[in-house]
């Protein structure tokens, strides 16, 4: 045939067909797959909190009908080896296996996969003897199995397999041999010792990172500390933020999250409003950092001194609270660096140095950094003394400003860096960006980040967000700290809702996510704006502020009070339980949290409508929470105060905004309650 080349009569002897293996064992034929959880297929950590269990699924099978068993190895910080659980079949080859993390760092786990000879075995017999068979050679390789395990065993469990052989040996019939053989005891003694030779592992480890509880449930206050004193038009300082501790305590609060409390620049300083001449008095923006007195390293004179600082923090732990900084990282034109390290910001061509820009905004009282200059090692390593300085006075806890402003690769680096000597400390990232950008610096290592929270307000999309935070794989990586405001963002829900708006949105941040924060002046429902814009109008981000904290209308007890609630309601402290139903109103929203055995379970309504009552029918999942369709529950309303006997899943509610714009209700089963319980 034309084109085609003919075999020769001595091909096969000039071509001789040879091939190397590259294996000195015969791999193992046995397949993990779609492992969970996995962040990026292990490229970064898996985040949970001390105390959680870690559930570990993957698809593991080989070829054939041989057994396999299968163990999730897990390695907790500072233990020099691996411990084991073992891992049970599921279903269409899924396994499972599961653990607890105890101890406060990084972690890591993976999967050991081996043939399970003597559970091939047993399979083997059970069928046979069901069939009627002769089954004398089988028991013959059932002997040889437990005698190959005897190498491996403890003196305990070598002695037990010796017993169990030697009755099995001397029994009068195959039938009770088989018997012996295949008990529940010999099971487990030779499951204990099996033989692995065969395994399958994964390539590498899927490491995990453990944080305190604290970075899924806390609740945080922000404050700008020189506005906590009493006398107009002066800072207020370290020691008159003591006297502001019981009240803070008091709603409930855990952390106390400071604005940046270093030195203020003086060159192009903002005045009120954000004018761009600042008059006599003004005392600027904490966040153009660097003077005279100091940088990130040195607190703004007028705020006290480092003791104060630390008597602060001392007292702060004394009322249950903990104080979190602010770590922005700028520069004012009069910071120290400006001095003596110019090559670490953006020099224009005319050698003069570029101030940061967001157009149209402009803020000439600021440098950015640049984070690749030739020098950037330098810079690196001085943002690490500086975070760990604040760590030396008891700071555990940090609100990152604009980390996406700044390359990834260095947060993956500084938070491991700190971690290695301080595994508890916290980052939240402040990132009002691109959601895969929000994304990548969760799984660089920040423990919390800022959401779009701020900006949902209808049902529809406060329920894709939610599911999308909570249900899917961002679950395993991005813990949202839902913010109801900040000193930046004023949204138009509060600056036309009114008190309603106050109240149900902060009930939303509270229980739609384990942890939540809120900006002084919340309490008091401020929402004096910059027309037309989500700003606040004489903003203390520009002048200092002296604030009535008891003046009427405030929502202080009703925000202690939620947070009372929260802390007595483990439901309430998980943040990827939470579970969305019907509710026939698209004003009125209904979602339930429910501890992992339905021995807490809570339920929220909420109309999200500030100026008109709602009313409607609503399906609770009954099935989900362990309540049956005819079992009577009692709903305690821990808000209000009043109680409903409930059958069936499907119930009635009415929300009046300016009476009960939220309801939190704690289910229970009437088996659980007794009739004083129930106040009609």
């Amino acid at each position: 045939m034309i084109g085609q080349r003919q075999p020769t009569a001595t091909s096969k002897a000039e071509t001789p067909l040879r091939v190397e293996i590259p294996f000195d064992t015969p791999p193992s034929s046995i397949l993990i797959e779609d492992v969970r959880p996995a962040v990026d297929g292990g490229r970064y950590a898996v985040k949970r909190e001390v105390g959680d269990r870690v559930d570990v699924s993957a698809d593991i099978f080989r070829e054939g009908h041989e057994k396999i068993a299968a163990v999730v190895r897990y390695r907790q910080n500072g233990d020099d080896d691996w411990r084991e659980v073992p891992m049970s079949f599921v279903d269409n080859d899924r396994w499972q296996g599961s653990f607890t993390v105890t101890v406060v760092g990084p972690a890591a786990y993976t999967i050991l996969a081996y043939p399970d000879r003597f559970e091939s075995w047993r399979d083997e017999v059970r069928k046979k003897l069901d069939a009627g068979l002769d089954i004398s050679s089988e028991l013959l390789e059932g002997y040889q199995i437990v005698e190959e395990t005897l190498g491996r065993a403890s003196t305990h469990d070598r002695e037990a397999l010796e017993r169990a052989l030697q009755q099995a040996r001397a029994a009068t019939d195959q039938a009770h041999a088989a018997e012996l053989m295949l008990s529940a005891e010999v099971q487990a003694l030779v499951r204990r010792n099996a033989n692995r030779e065969g395994a399958a592992t994964l390539d590498a480890p899927i490491p995990l990172y453990v944080d305190r509880v604290a970075a899924r449930f806390a609740a945080w206050y922000e404050l700008f500390p020189r506005s906590a004193g009493t006398v107009p038009g002066q800072s207020a300082t370290f020691r008159d933020v003591i006297a502001q501790l019981p009240r803070i305590r008091d709603m409930g609060f855990d952390v106390l999250y400071f604005t940046p409390i270093h030195p203020i620049g003086r060159t192009h300083r903002k005045g009120r409003n954000n004018s761009l001449i600042a008059q006599p008095g003004d005392p600027g923006v904490p966040y153009a950092i660097g003077s005279e007195e100091g940088g990130h390293d040195a607190i703004e004179p007028g705020l006290g001194t480092f003791e104060d600082f630390d008597a602060l923090v001392a007292a702060a732990r004394d009322h249950g609270l903990e104080i979190a900084l602010d770590i922005a990282l700028q520069a004012s034109p009069d910071h120290p660096w400006v001095r003596e390290h110019p090559e670490w910001f953006f020099i224009r061509p005319d050698g003069t140095i570029k101030y940061a820009e967001n157009p149209p905004k402009k803020y000439e009282d600021i440098y950015p950094l640049n984070f690749q200059n030739p020098n950037w090692k330098e810079l690196w390593a001085e943002i690490y003394r500086i975070i760990m300085l604040w760590v030396q006075h008891g700071v555990r806890a940090f609100r990152v400003d604009n980390p996406h402003t700044k390359p990834t690769p260095f947060w993956e680096w500084l938070i491991a860096e700190v971690h290695k000597t301080h595994p508890d400390v916290i980052f939240l990232s402040e990132a009002f960006t691109r959601p895969k950008v929000m994304k990548a610096l969760a799984k660089a290592g920040f423990a919390q980040s800022y959401t779009y929270f701020t900006w949902r307000n209808f049902k529809r999309e406060i329920i894709e967000y939610l599911e999308e935070l909570t249900q899917t794989e961002m679950k395993e990586f991005f813990r949202g700290n839902f913010f109801a405001n900040t000193h930046d963002i004023l949204p138009y829900i509060l600056q036309e809702g009114g008190r309603p708006a106050f109240q149900f949105r902060v009930v939303l941040a509270a229980t739609l996510s384990s942890v939540y924060g809120i900006y002084s002046g919340y309490e008091l429902c401020e929402n004096t704006a910059v027309p037309g814009k989500e700003e606040y109008l004489n903003s203390e981000k520009y002048e200092y502020k002296v604030w009535d904290w008891d003046r009427p209308g405030n929502i202080s007890s009703y925000i202690g009070r939620l947070n009372q609630i929260r802390r007595e309601h483990p439901a309430l402290q998980e943040y990827d339980n939470l579970r969305f139903f019907e509710v026939q109103d698209d004003n009125l929203l209904g979602y339930v949290k429910a501890t992992p055995d339905n021995s807490d379970i809570v339920l929220m309504m909420v109309n999200l409508d500030p100026f008109q009552p709602h009313e409607a029918w609503f399906n609770i999942p009954l099935h989900e929470l362990g309540i049956a369709e005819d079992q009577p529950f009692v709903g305690h309303e821990l808000l209000g105060g009043q109680s409903f006997m409930w059958t069936g899943s499907w119930q009635h509610l009415r929300l009046d905004p300016h009476e009960n714009p939220a309801m939190i209700i704690h289910l229970t089963p009437w088996r659980q309650t007794s009739y004083s319980d129930v106040q009609t």
